[in-house]
């Protein structure tokens, strides 16, 4: 759709200043990558370790859009296999076959399991840095360079590749089409304003947005416990309530009281799933080939030892991520502010540096609009229409509900560019060494490391 114009706002005006500035403002998160009020991100070379040997195709991911969304190595399968192997199989508008997922994740039945999140690590961001995690690469299995990808340890996420979209595509078992999670700023289309999708502020309320049924809600409709181990602050957010809706929230402040919380929850039949935000955090202040980074992959790494170590006999542990991450190059950052090419008959930006969404004024032509972002971005982002998009089913199955908050171009970057702009964006929001959202191996493949505990 076309966004509608703020009534003060006429042609010449490029984006609705107020809603991005209100959108930006009011970010903090799981592991909110634009909430730098307490720190400034940096990429200073005196934090920074060698980056991986051996060479990586940082293209576009094509085989993420489309049918891949309702294959059994994605994101999508964790949970309707996990549903599968307690005995209570759970399908999903796009994962139909649970016991399918089951066997294709090779989860043996168990009547405990305990899946833990990761935000942020990226399988091939971790076979990089499998020094600095030798619990996590014992369970890699392989010795292989950085640049092959063993699919028995390894899963596709969504499109875009963020954590508000992935944790309702895992939450739900489906897709950003159906779950309308799709990305860190989007459209409400009632107020034809961009809301910032972390906290929900000036957003639809989550169970109206986000109306697929979770996992969690139909096990726990059958009785089984579902239990959700975080933060005391994230009880009952909008996020919580969009894509975790359904498990008994168990609060702990520190991280090695959490662990012990869940070796205890594993000691009863059911499901037990445990978020970590520390490597993603870290990625997004310091970048992943930082020293920062590498310290909180070992914190994670212990922690997640630890609670292997203790787990009683038979419980199936996994361990995967929402996306990876890529290293920015700020000398090829490409900034809205400074092309008026890039302005020109767009309303309003949503989305992230890496995966934009761009909603053009009315008097505006789609593709007039893709056609000018071709010339000046083709080489470094792919751009596509919102029918272009819809018809690769890029965002997975769709409703016209859903569609109606897409933006009307599409737009994410390839190799290490990012996509900005000064006018409406803080600068360490735009200097953030560290990003995702994109298509990109490194931010696409995610981990998928299982262990049944003896």
């Amino acid at each position: 759709m076309c966004a509608t114009e703020n009534p003060t706002d006429n042609d010449n005006s490029s984006l609705d200043t107020s809603s991005h500035n209100n959108a930006l403002k009011d970010s903090t998160s799981h592991s909110d990558p634009q909430n730098s009020t307490n720190s400034t991100p940096t990429n200073s070379h005196d934090t920074r370790i060698p980056a991986p040997q051996g060479v990586i195709d940082q293209t576009p991911v094509w085989d993420l859009a489309g049918s891949s969304y309702s294959k059994y190595r994605t994101l999508s399968a964790i949970l309707p296999g996990l549903s599968s192997a307690l005995g209570h199989p759970v399908a999903t508008a796009t994962q139909t076959d649970p016991q399918t997922c089951q066997s294709a994740l090779a989860i043996p039945r168990v009547s405990s399991a305990v899946v833990i999140l990761v935000d942020g690590l990226g399988y091939f961001n971790l076979k990089a840095k499998r020094e600095h995690a030798p619990f996590l690469a014992s369970l890699l299995g392989d010795d292989s360079s950085f640049a092959e990808q063993d699919k028995t340890h390894s899963l596709r996420t969504c499109y875009p590749s963020t954590t508000t979209a992935a944790l309702a595509t895992l939450g739900t078992g489906t897709c950003p089409g159906l779950t309308g999670m799709l990305g860190y700023t989007q459209l409400n289309p009632r107020t034809h304003r961009i809301t910032q999708m972390i906290k929900f502020k000036g957003a639809i309320p989550p169970a109206d947005l986000q109306r697929e049924p979770t996992v969690f809600e139909r096990l726990s409709a059958q009785s089984v416990r579902v239990s959700n181990v975080s933060l005391p602050e994230f009880k009952g957010t909008p996020m919580t309530e969009a894509c975790l809706r359904g498990a008994d929230f168990v609060a702990e402040n520190k991280l090695d009281k959490q662990a012990q919380k869940v070796v205890e929850l594993a000691s009863q039949p059911g499901l037990t799933y445990w978020y970590l935000r520390e490597v993603d955090k870290a990625g997004h202040h310091y970048g992943w080939f930082s020293r920062e980074w590498a310290q909180a992959l070992e914190q994670v790494d212990n922690l997640i030892h630890t609670v292997a170590n203790s787990l009683p006999k038979g419980t199936f542990l996994c361990v995967s991520a929402d996306h990876g991450m890529v290293e920015t190059d700020l000398t090829r950052q490409i900034d809205i502010a400074k092309n008026p090419a890039l302005q020109d008959g767009v309303q309003l930006v949503a989305g992230e540096p890496r995966a934009l969404m761009l909603y053009t004024k009315k008097s505006a032509s789609v593709d007039a609009v893709v056609q000018r972002w071709r010339q000046e971005v083709g080489k470094v982002a792919t751009v596509m229409s919102k029918q272009e998009a819809i018809d690769s089913r890029l965002y997975g199955y769709s409703t016209p509900r859903i569609e109606e908050m897409l933006g009307d171009v599409l737009v994410y970057c390839h190799e290490d560019v990012t996509i900005v702009d000064s006018r409406f964006q803080k600068q360490p929001a735009m200097q953030m060494p560290g990003v995702h959202g994109s298509m990109t191996r490194l931010e696409a493949t995610i981990p998928w490391l299982t262990m049944l505990a003896e």
